[in-house]
C-alpha cells in the first residue's frame, strides 16, 4: 500500500467539502432567498425536488459512468459540471429559474460519492476502508460546517447571488490538484474485466434491495437537517442570519465526529477478527436505537434543542458511513461505481420523496411532526439491513 492513498483521501474530503458547500449555499440564504424571490414553503420543497430527482436518478448513470471512465476523470468531470451549475443560480428571476439550476446541480453532484466509493476500494484495504468511508462522510459535514459562516460573510461582501458565483468557482481550482495527483494506477485497482458482474445481477441480489431500501428509510433525516436546519431555526427559534453562522454549523461538527467514530469502531472490530458484515452491523445498531432522541428537539429551549440534534447528527453519521462501506465489502472492486449507484438510488428517493412532504407538512401541522415522523425511520432502516445483508455477493443467494 501507498502513502499516495492518503493524499487520495484528503483530495476527496475536499471535493466533498466543495460538493456540500455548493449544495449549502441555497440553504443558509433560504430565508433572504425566498424573501427575495417571493418564494412559500412549498414553493421551496419544489426548488429543493428540482435538485433531488436528477440527483437520485443520475446514481445509476452515474456509477456506471465511474465504472466505465475510473475515478480520475468521472470525479473531474462531476465536479466541473455541478461548480458551473452552481454559479449560474446567481441569475434566478423566480421559483422557475431557480428549480431549473437546481436541476443542472443535481446532475452532477451525486457522482462525488460514487467516485469517492470506488476510488476507497482502490486505495485502501478493508480494514482502512471504513475509516477512508468516514472521511468521505466527515468532510459532508465540515462542509456544512463551513457553509453558514462562509456563505454569511461572502453574501455580506458580494450579496447573495455573488455567494454562488464564488462557491462555485473552488471546484476549478480542485480539479487541477486532482488530475495531477491521481496520476498513478491505484493498487487495488482491477485491470479491465477483472471481477465483473452484470449491471442486471445487481438488481437481483438481496443485499442491493437492502442496502437500498435502507437508505430510502434512514436518509430523509440528514436531508432534513441539512436543508431545513437553517430555515427552522430563523422561523421557529428566531435565530438571524448572524446567529446560524454562530451556531448552526455545531450539528455538523458532530455528525464529523460520528463519521470517524463509526468508521473507526468497525474497523477495529476487524482487527479483533469480527467478519466485516458483522462488525459494521453491530456498530450501527445502537446509532439506530438512539434516534427517537431526536423527536424532544420539538420541545427543548433552543440550547438544550441543539445539543440534541448534535447526538442525532453524530448517530447518523457514524450509521451512514457502515453502510456504506458494506458496499465496499459486498461487491467486488471493479463493480463498486455501479453498485454505489443502485445503493445511492435509495438515498436520492428518500430524500426526493420526503423534501415535499416535509414542506406540507410544516404548513399545515408544523414542525413538531416531521421531528416524530424523522425520529424511528433508522430503526426500520435497521431492520432491513440485519435481515438482508449478511454475506458478500459472491456468496450470494
Amino acid at each position: 500500500m501507498t502513502p499516495r492513498r492518503w493524499l487520495i483521501a484528503a483530495l476527496l474530503f475536499l471535493a466533498t467539502v466543495i460538493n456540500y458547500v455548493d449544495r449549502q449555499t441555497l440553504s443558509v440564504l433560504a430565508a433572504t432567498v425566498s424573501r427575495e424571490l417571493g418564494l412559500s414553503n412549498v414553493e421551496y420543497s419544489n426548488v429543493l425536488t428540482a435538485f433531488l430527482v436528477p440527483y437520485t436518478f443520475m446514481y445509476v448513470l452515474a456509477g456506471w459512468l465511474v465504472d466505465r471512465w475510473g475515478t480520475r476523470f468521472s470525479l473531474a468531470a462531476f465536479m466541473g459540471w455541478w461548480s458551473a451549475a452552481n454559479a449560474l443560480h446567481a441569475l434566478a428571476q423566480g421559483a422557475m429559474s431557480l428549480g431549473f439550476f437546481r436541476f443542472l446541480l443535481g446532475l452532477g453532484e451525486s457522482g462525488n460519492f460514487l467516485a469517492a466509493g470506488k476510488a476507497t476500494s482502490e486505495w485502501f484495504p478493508p480494514k482502512e476502508r471504513a475509516l477512508a468511508n468516514g472521511l468521505v462522510n466527515a468532510a459532508a459535514s465540515t462542509g456544512a460546517i463551513l457553509a453558514p459562516p462562509l456563505i454569511a460573510y461572502v453574501t455580506h461582501l458580494v450579496g447573495w447571488r455573488g455567494a454562488f458565483v464564488v462557491t462555485g468557482l473552488s471546484g476549478f481550482v480542485w480539479m487541477a490538484a486532482w488530475w495531477w495527483l491521481n496520476s498513478t494506477k491505484p493498487p487495488l485497482g482491477e485491470e479491465p474485466g477483472q471481477g465483473k458482474v452484470s449491471y442486471a445481477a445487481l438488481w437481483r441480489v438481496r443485499q442491493s434491495w437492502g442496502l437500498l431500501l435502507a437508505r430510502v428509510f434512514a436518509d430523509p433525516v440528514w436531508w432534513f437537517y441539512l436543508f431545513w436546519l437553517p430555515k427552522y431555526l430563523q422561523e421557529e427559534r428566531h435565530f438571524s442570519l448572524t446567529e446560524i453562522a454562530l451556531f448552526a454549523w455545531m450539528p455538523y461538527l458532530t455528525a464529523d465526529f460520528g463519521s470517524v467514530a463509526g468508521g473507526w469502531l468497525s474497523g477495529y472490530l476487524i482487527r479483533r477478527r469480527m467478519e466485516e458484515l458483522r462488525a459494521r452491523r453491530l456498530t450501527m445498531a445502537p446509532c439506530a436505537l438512539l434516534m427517537p432522541v431526536g423527536i424532544l428537539v420539538a420541545y427543548l429551549p433552543s440550547t438544550a434543542a441543539m445539543a440534541v440534534i448534535c447526538l442525532v447528527t453524530f448517530c447518523h453519521m457514524a450509521w451512514k458511513t457502515n453502510l456504506m462501506t458494506m458496499t465496499n465489502d459486498v461487491y467486488p472492486t471493479g463493480v463498486v461505481g455501479a453498485a454505489s449507484g443502485v445503493v445511492g438510488l435509495g438515498s436520492g428517493l428518500g430524500g426526493a420523496l420526503s423534501t415535499p412532504i416535509v414542506g406540507r407538512i410544516v404548513d399545515s401541522l408544523g414542525y413538531t411532526a416531521v421531528f416524530w415522523m424523522m425520529g424511528f425511520l433508522h430503526i426500520v432502516a435497521t431492520v432491513l439491513i440485519y435481515g438482508t445483508v449478511r454475506r458478500s455477493m459472491a456468496g450470494a443467494d
